[in-house]
């Protein structure tokens, strides 16, 4: 299992993060990742292994080089995450909680192309670099995000941030959550609700299977409809 939390704010937004990321922490135990942006420094990103201790204390010292107010964080049970990527799409971070049971295949399928792969966890593909390879064969993060619904098999749940955005996407078929909290001049984005009560947020809205929507600190409209059933 995986869990992530995203929060987009008119003010900084670090520490929201950071414990909002925290109470996934039943989520997962090998490893946790967090990432902000800010204009003078662009992306910061912290990745630790959650084998030897907890995330508080893995990433308490960490805090003091993190600033901005859109960031995100993942508790994760099997890949490192978050990943940097810069594409024609312009750079962007992506986090994904993902069941791929056709990793090998789409594995063979950008080797095929000649692409290559620079993310590994135990000797394996990093699931969440393939998600934004497929993001980033699209023209656009829309189309991207279709394009990982139509060729994974299995599930795939993702966030991804930009510089000015947070953009969610929950799986097709509806099998893991994606929940969009509110409060005073900010957003937030979880995979479970405990997130929200201890950090100040409401729930607003729960995506439905398959739906993207846009997250800013103004509000959040969809992109994609939820599939009906």
């Amino acid at each position: 299992m995986s869990g992530f939390f995203g929060a987009i704010s008119k003010q900084d937004c670090v520490y929201d993060v950071f414990y909002g990321t925290d109470y996934h922490s039943h989520l997962g135990t090998k490893r946790a990742g967090m990432v902000f942006f800010n204009k003078p420094e662009g992306f910061r990103r912290s990745i630790h292994s959650l084998e030897d201790g907890y995330f508080r204390s893995k990433f308490e010292p960490d805090l003091k080089k993190f600033s901005g107010n859109l960031g995100m964080g993942i508790i994760s049970d099997t890949d490192p995450q978050p990943i940097l990527f810069n594409s024609h799409m312009g750079r962007f971070a992506i986090t994904s909680v993902s069941r791929m049971v056709n990793i090998d295949e789409l594995e063979s399928y950008f080797l095929e192309k000649k692409k290559h792969f620079t993310e590994n966890f135990q000797g394996n593909v990093n699931p969440t670099e393939v998600v934004a390879n497929l993001i980033c064969e699209a023209d656009d993060f829309i189309s991207g995000i279709e394009t990982v619904h139509e060729k994974v098999k299995g599930s795939c749940t993702l966030m991804i941030l930009t510089p000015d955005r947070l953009i969610a996407a929950r799986d097709k078929l509806g099998r893991t959550t994606a929940i969009i909290g509110k409060k005073d001049g900010a957003y937030a984005v979880a995979s479970e609700t405990c997130a929200f009560p201890n950090t100040g947020y409401e729930i607003e809205y729960y995506l439905g299977p398959g739906e993207i929507v846009e997250i800013t600190s103004e509000g959040y409209r969809i992109l994609k409809p939820a599939q009906e059933k």
